[in-house]
């Protein structure tokens, strides 16, 4: 099982102020885009990228990392129930949507073969995610890895094809 990294108090500081979680200057120094630029220019992320700027984590994922964020898409938000992406990107329920981004971010870079060696992760929303393989197929609880190790500056994407929800 893998350590807890990250408690309930710095969670709250992490999303207020951008805590880098071990820095890694060799990631600086390739000069690539960041987690989110990234996402943005994939154009499969749309959703995702609506719901981190409603959630003020723009700043934190654009933070020094390193982060492994897996990311579902926007058909994979396409599936949820009629109005439930609508309701979480409501101001009102903006903690709510933090938690549930968050809960798709590992404050350390994981690559697939790291991911396959494990049984879970911690997530920066401090729950575990349960991970597993079934042939050659990487699932992170219930989703599917439908692309994996797409490096950023600050962390790794790996695509999935649905959104996680924590407990």
């Amino acid at each position: 099982m893998a350590p807890r990294w990250v408690s309930a108090g710095l969670i709250g500081l992490m999303l207020t102020a951008g805590v880098a979680y071990g820095q890694e200057d060799e990631s600086d120094m390739q000069g690539g885009k960041d987690i989110v630029e990234t996402a943005k220019e994939a154009g499969q992320f749309e959703t995702l990228v609506s719901a981190i700027e409603a959630a003020d984590l723009v700043d934190t994922l654009k933070g020094e990392g390193p982060f492994t964020v897996f990311a579902p898409t926007d058909e994979a938000f396409s599936v949820l129930p009629d109005g439930a992406v609508d309701d979480l990107l409501r101001p009102e329920n903006k903690e709510k949507l933090q938690a549930v981004l968050t809960y798709h971010v590992v404050p350390e870079k994981l690559m697939a073969e790291d991911i396959m060696a494990q049984d879970s992760a911690a997530t920066v929303q401090g729950q575990d995610l349960e991970l597993s393989t079934d042939g050659h197929e990487v699932m992170v609880n219930d989703a599917t890895v439908i692309k994996g190790n797409i490096e950023a500056s600050n962390g790794i994407i790996h695509v999935i094809d649905g959104v996680l929800m924590p407990e």
